[in-house]
This record gives structure tokens, sequence and C-alpha cells, in this order.
């Protein structure tokens, strides 16, 4: 992984919400690796896997609690002694709020409610935040940028919007240093390819390879700025260690600036894992965004965001990482 930052973070501790999961502990992993003062992860294990912060057990300077966001008492013993927070814990995925709204509600909205709180009240000195890029809802224009954003399509988009509002709210009434980011399909190693509400990559992988049906929806032609986790690591790190005080207060797009057909997507794997694997296609997902292209010019300006992996790069890897993992049925027993 490249190194995204120049400050020394030896005398600094972090705080980073859901780092049992995707990308949480991919952020976790790096300020480790670069001499963190302290990295605290919290998470419920709800969706985070335990798997993924055993992977750090043997740092002296990695603290795991297991709590809830949902609890306010938590919320404040985590933020406790920390200098920078970034903020991944969420109930993602749209169908799963389009199925359980409520549930998507306290997490997302209460949960971040909460952390937000504790942050002031603790005198933490930066908080960055996990937004979507669903909060574009049917906003038609292309590519996104973070001014222009139109109805949102699902609750998990209006939990995100939600997130940005209070986020600003909070900048102007308490001058805490704030910074979203509007991630565009973040993909990578350790994304979970199992339960019901899998993206899309792993899914795609783990399908071809178990020779197992892969559903695409609707017709595949919808199109996705597929940004490896890598970037997103970038954004949170030159967030939580940023010095421009104009950067502050603001939502970004994190991604590349490129985008590719879901029905390239699966081709792509297809081909990386020379297996003629033929997808199923089935009716078009409630509450999706038909297309989604990012402008990433406010990241590289005030946040010096340079995407280091394009999405070939990204897809190799992760192909490799997944395949690495399988073994067919017959060599397991």
């Amino acid at each position: 992984m490249s190194v995204f930052h120049t400050k020394d973070l030896s005398s600094k501790s972090f705080l980073v919400t859901g780092g049992a999961g995707f990308i949480g502990s991919h952020l976790v992993a790096y300020l480790l690796r670069n001499g963190a003062k302290k990295v605290r992860v919290l998470d419920n294990l709800a969706t985070g896997l335990q798997a993924n912060v055993d992977l750090f057990a043997a740092y002296d300077n990695y603290e795991f609690i297991q709590g809830d966001i949902c609890d306010f008492d938590t919320c404040m013993a985590a933020c406790k002694d920390i200098h920078y927070v970034s903020h991944q814990a969420a109930l993602g995925s749209v169908p799963r709020s389009v199925k359980d709204p409520v549930a998507s509600n306290q997490v997302n909205v209460s949960g971040f409610l909460n952390m937000l709180t504790a942050a002031k009240d603790t005198g933490v000195e930066v908080f960055v935040y996990a937004s979507s890029s669903a909060v574009y809802g049917d906003e038609p224009n292309l590519p996104k940028v973070e001014e222009r954003v139109g109805n949102p399509l699902s609750p998990y988009a209006v939990t995100k919007k939600t997130n940005e509002l209070y986020a600003d709210v909070f900048a102007k009434l308490y001058g805490m240093k704030l910074i979203g980011f509007r991630y565009f399909n973040v993909f990578g190693e350790r994304q979970d390819p199992n339960g019901p509400y899998a993206a899309v990559m792993p899914l795609f992988v783990s399908g071809i390879l178990s020779n197992t049906t892969v559903y695409i929806n609707g017709d595949g032609e919808q199109t996705r700025d597929f940004t490896y986790v890598d970037n997103a690591v970038q954004a949170n790190v030159r967030g939580m260690l940023c010095e421009n005080p104009e950067a502050f207060g603001k939502v970004y797009n994190i991604a590349v600036g490129e985008n590719f057909s879901v029905n390239y997507l699966y081709q792509a794997i297809r081909g990386l894992l020379g297996i003629a694997h033929e997808a199923t296609y089935r009716q078009e997902r409630e509450g999706d965004i038909r297309n989604s292209l990012a402008d990433i010019s406010r990241a590289k300006n005030l946040l010096g965001y340079d995407p280091q992996y394009r999405f070939t790069d990204g897809l190799q890897r992760t192909v490799a990482y997944f395949k690495s993992l399988y073994q067919p049925q017959d060599e397991q027993k």
C-alpha cells in the first residue's frame, strides 16, 4: 500500500468505527502499519467480521471495543483520548434499507448523531465520515458534482443525506472540523461475498469460481465509478490529517472519475478468471441509481486526493485475492 501522509503519527490516537468492516479494516491496517500511537476500533460485529480485526491482534497499539454506536455511553468511551475519528460504521446496502428502513435509520442516523455528539463532547480534533454517492438520487447529470443533488431514491440515501445535514449544522454551531466522503462503489480485498446484501464484485467472483448462479440486475448497462479500497483509505487519511482550513465542513466525491457498466465488470472478471460462466439477468433493483460518475476535482484541490488505483488495477488485485481463497468443494473434504 502507498503512503498517503507525511505527518508523524506516533503521538496521535485514532478511532475507526466499523473497523471490523471492509473499508474500516483497510484503514485500521494502514494506520497501524504507519506507526499511529493508538488505533481503536468500535464495532458491534453485526456486519463486520471478527476475522478482519483478528489481523491486528499482534499490534500493541491496537484496541478493540465491541459495542454499538446506538448506545451513547459506548460512543463517549470510544472517543475518550482520541485525536481523529473516521466514522465508517453503518448499515450499508440500498436493498437492506428498502426492506427495513427503521433499522437503517437507527444505525445510520441516530448512531451517527451519537458519534458526532460524543466527538464534540470529548474534544476530538477532526471527524471524517462515510457518506455515499446514493445521495445524488435522481439528479440526472454526469459527472456528479457535490453541490448538485437530486431527490433520494432509497431510505439508505435519506440516511446518508441526513448525516451530511447534521455534520453541516455541527460544523457551524460547534466549530467542529468535519469532512464527509461520498463513496462511489468501493471494492477490494476482504469485501464480504456472503449474505443477502453482499456487494456485486465479490458476488460475481465467488459465483463464477463456484459455478453457481450469478445474477445481474436489469439489463446490466447501468454504470458505476468503481473505486478500489486503497483510494478510500487515502481519502480518510488525508481528511483526518488535513491542515487546509478551507477543506473542512464539506463533502467530497471519492472515486476515480471513470465509469464502467456492470456487464463490462462481469466480462472483465470472467476474463481474469479464465472461466466462461454465463450470468442470469433479473429485474432491476428498487432504489438503484442508473448511472454514476464522479467529478473528483474538489477532493483533489482541497484534500490533495489523488487516486492511485484505477479500475483495472484494483480489479486485478481483487480477483487475485478472492481466487486465492477459493477451494473447490472436493478439495475442502
